[in-house]
């Protein structure tokens, strides 16, 4: 169903299953990497019982903002927008996408969270 229904708006292909990482921040892989209704974009394949609502995937929204992060700095990129393509066990497909402003309030909160982990290491630590 993700094939027949969310691949279709893919129009070039960077890299699939691709390992990205930050430097000396966080690492992680992405199903896809590349043009998605004409903009550069960090695609994830996702899987579920039940169709979601898209407040109950913030976690997924804040990954594909890393990812993207991730992937401008070590390859000088500007992907611009993530995207979710999710699909039920009874084919029941949907598409989630995030650009511009909303996009960038996901990279904060993962940068947000990112710095709340390193603390709470180096308190630890201490």
């Amino acid at each position: 169903m993700i094939i027949d229904k969310g691949l279709c708006d893919v129009s070039e292909i960077w890299g699939s299953e691709v390992t990205l990482y930050y430097p000396g921040l966080y690492a992680g892989a992405t199903d896809l990497v590349g043009i998605y209704d004409y903009e550069d974009s960090i695609i994830d394949f996702k899987q579920s019982n039940r169709p979601k609502r898209r407040e109950w995937i913030d976690d997924y929204f804040m990954q594909l903002g890393a990812y993207a992060m991730a992937h401008n700095y070590v390859y000088g990129s500007e992907i611009t927008q993530g995207v979710i393509l999710m699909c039920t066990p009874d084919n029941y497909f949907q598409r989630f996408q995030i650009k511009g402003k909303e996009f960038i309030k996901y990279q904060h909160r993962f940068l947000e969270k990112v710095d709340k982990f390193y603390n709470d290491r180096n308190k630890a630590a201490s």
